[in-house]
């Protein structure tokens, strides 16, 4: 019987069709499976046609309702068809004429590209090329060295007149996706065998046989990673209904190596810069573990906020369907996990958790009583980055500590005073029956160092954001044997100033390390215009702080606009924009609940909340979003801190405020007279901070302010409009 699959590309403007037309793409897949092929070719309610004039006799089209047009890839043997696109009609033949199919020779994958464009641009650029001074793009790579990576001749040729990374930019949307990220991937500075690790060597199929070109059937079989082959109508009505669920149809092949792996020999770690799939790597991850569990086997899920919390048992829902197994698994917040080990132990004691804003004001008691003239400030930083990040519980252990990485000197005489007053202050705690998030974790990882681990696995989300402490804490919440710890993070994204390395605290996850360079979530404009604010500063890895990350090869496959950007005279002005946007956004089709605006402060996000509320558009804080998502919520513009926003996505993002007051926030950097080396790091964590902000936008982002805008912006010489 026949059979419809779906092309990734499909999945990804998905989210800009609405109901009506996803209904009817259901309807088509339910006619493949119900009628013969004699029949769907005669179908005059499918309407299966072909084109004249076509690149591609095997790219058709079919009826999805009056306006609306399935592109579909329909081989002449063999009785799956691939739905490609679904567009507007005039454009939905537009798209079908100018595309052509074919079989990759060494991954036996199906390609699309269009052949059309391709065809008449290229002998211009290959004009300009002759007579250009600069060398050609790809000129130190051979061309059997290319072949080798899955470069057809067509696209050798493409490749081979190009002289330029603007030039490959104009040409990648066009290409055939594979082909397409191994020459991004070369442009970037990648080699030759990174490129294979990464593309080319996931992706192949373990077969002897020569490639057959005209076998389709067999060749969409290979094609996993992009085409989704649905078999259940209930399953496609839940991707179609809920987009995520679209991640439990497609890994890219890198992605799935990671997560499907069989074991491994202990830690591992999976990095990659924002919307590379890293947390659905990590959910994928929990599936897989689930399906190996022995009884009375748990799985601890961990991330570092409860925004985040939810957002994975969401995704845990959407992926694993059994409730039995999903019950397996415990997500909360380290903090949380803490709290609970503490609170379970005999004779526990509950202790007032310590706010942030007392923290100081205590250290400041504590100094006073002691006689301690540094500022209460410098303080706090010590115990956090030196007395809990190592574990330190005697002055002997203090007096012989590593301060690398503190700017502020202590000379060896004022430590005994500074120890004292860290005694002074968490004697004051305790007796005022307080504790601080972090002697929580501490407390906790005593308690199970001396009970014993309570898991079999623990899977780790947003892991560039935790203290030494807490990663202590998971340490000792699982035993040290294979497949043990689950880590994705990104050090690109910490914005907490929980710098730590993973080496020193004994997670060695060295040959278990995985870096992902593919953005799924952002299109290639707006990725461009964020990553420009990090270019330059060093990032360090989680696993070696002596090392940096980089962004070498971070790309996306998605095109669109790129970011709106535009200051204001007033903050009155700035909201009167933000709702012109907003209105703009709705009126294009995207729903209110596919809307983000985030700020850094609340006070800000609540201007924002009442000023949309009061032009009739419906808005709600993060902080008042509950734990599900009631349809109120799923119908309202989300709006929240940038903090709040880490980890979540939307279609169109507004990130408004971005003042110089703002970013950097002088109260969230430390002055570079008090200590330098942690004033680089506080300013890097702001950076960081509207990096991620304005990464959590799909389609649309539009970034603002009012008065000067913040250095940020300048530094990185963006433009108004």
């Amino acid at each position: 019987m026949p059979h419809l699959a779906f092309d990734i590309g499909f999945f990804a403007e998905l989210p800009k069709l609405q109901p009506p037309v996803r209904k009817g793409v259901l309807d088509a897949w339910e006619k493949f499976g119900r009628l013969t092929l004699d029949q769907l070719f005669k179908d005059q309610g499918l309407k299966l046609e072909s084109l004249t004039k076509a690149k591609d006799k095997q790219i058709r089209t079919i009826r999805i309702d009056q306006f609306w047009r399935g592109v579909v890839l329909a081989p002449p043997t063999g009785d799956t068809f691939v739905l490609l696109r679904v567009l507007p009609h005039d454009k939905a033949i537009d798209w079908a004429m100018k595309q052509k199919s074919s079989i990759n020779e060494v991954t036996r994958a199906v390609e699309i590209r269009d052949a059309a464009t391709l065809d008449e641009i290229t002998p211009a650029y290959e004009r300009v090329a002759e007579s250009s001074p600069k060398p050609r793009l790809f000129a130190k790579f051979s061309d059997g060295d290319l072949t080798a990576l899955g470069i057809d001749a067509e696209t050798l040729r493409q490749a081979r007149s190009l002289v330029d990374q603007e030039q490959l930019d104009v040409f990648a949307p066009l290409l055939p996706q594979d082909q397409r990220e191994v020459l991004q991937y070369l442009a970037a500075g990648c080699t030759v065998e990174e490129v294979w690790q990464d593309i080319v060597a996931p992706a192949l199929q373990a077969s002897t046989q020569p490639v057959d070109t005209r076998d389709y059937e067999t060749a969409i079989q290979h094609t996993r990673a992009r085409i989704a082959l649905v078999t259940a109508p209930e399953e496609l009505r839940d991707i179609l209904e809920k987009p995520f669920a679209a991640w439990r149809v497609f890994l890219h092949p890198s992605q799935r190596k990671v997560a499907y792996r069989g074991s491994y020999s202990g830690p591992a770690q999976v990095t990659g810069g924002p919307g590379t799939g890293k947390t659905v790597v990590a959910l994928h991850r929990v599936k897989h573990l689930l399906g190996h569990l022995r009884d009375g086997d748990r799985i601890l899920l961990t991330t570092y906020t409860n925004a985040l919390v939810n957002a994975l048992r969401s995704g845990l829902e959407s992926l694993v369907d059994d409730p039995e197994l999903r019950e397996r698994v415990d997500i909360s917040t380290v903090d949380g996990f803490a709290s609970r080990v503490v609170a379970e132990a005999p004779d526990a004691v509950a202790l007032r958790p310590l706010m942030s804003n007392e923290e100081v004001s205590r250290w400041g008691k504590a100094a006073k009583a002691t006689g301690f003239s540094g500022s209460a400030h410098f303080l706090a930083q010590e115990y956090r980055h030196v007395v809990l990040a190592q574990g330190i519980t005697s002055l002997a252990e203090y007096e012989a500590a590593d301060r690398r990485g503190r700017g502020s000197r202590l000379a060896a005489g004022e430590r005994p005073l500074v120890w004292e007053t860290v005694e002074r202050f968490t004697a004051d705690l305790a007796a005022d029956g307080c504790r601080t998030w972090l002697q929580t974790c501490v407390e906790a990882a005593r308690l199970l160092e001396a009970k014993g681990p309570q898991y079999r696995h623990v899977v780790v989300d947003e892991a560039q954001d935790l203290h030494p402490a807490q990663w202590r804490l998971l340490r000792a919440a699982v035993p040290a044997r294979p497949d043990d710890l689950f880590i994705a993070g990104d050090p690109h994204q910490r914005i907490y100033d929980s710098k730590v390395s993973l080496k020193s605290l004994g997670i060695k996850v060295a040959g278990r390390s995985v870096k992902l360079r593919k953005n799924y979530r952002s299109t290639q404009e707006i990725l461009r215009w964020s990553t420009a604010l990090l270019i330059g500063r060093p990032i360090a890895q989680l696993e070696d702080e002596g090392r940096n990350e980089t962004l070498l090869g971070y790309r996306s496959a998605l095109h669109g606009d790129g970011p709106v950007v535009r200051g204001a005279t007033s903050e009155e002005e700035e909201l009167d924009a933000l709702v012109a946007q907003v209105r703009a956004w709705r009126d294009a089709g995207v729903g209110a609940g596919e809307i983000g605006v985030s700020a850094r402060f609340n006070k800000t996000c609540a201007k924002a909340v009442a000023r949309l509320k009061d032009a009739g558009i419906p808005a709600v804080t993060l902080r008042n979003v509950s734990g599900g998502s009631s349809t109120a919520e799923e119908t309202a513009v989300r709006v929240g801190t940038m903090h709040s926003f880490k980890g979540l996505e939307f279609r169109c993002v507004a990130v408004i405020g971005v003042t110089e007051e703002a970013l950097p926030f002088a109260k969230a950097v430390t002055p570079p007279e008090v200590d330098p080396k942690q004033h680089e790091t506080d300013m890097l964590s702001e950076r960081c901070l509207l990096f991620v902000a304005c990464t959590r936008a799909r389609d649309s982002l539009s970034v603002s302010w009012s008065g000067e805008p913040s250095t940020f912006l300048t530094e990185a010489g963006v433009t108004t409009v």
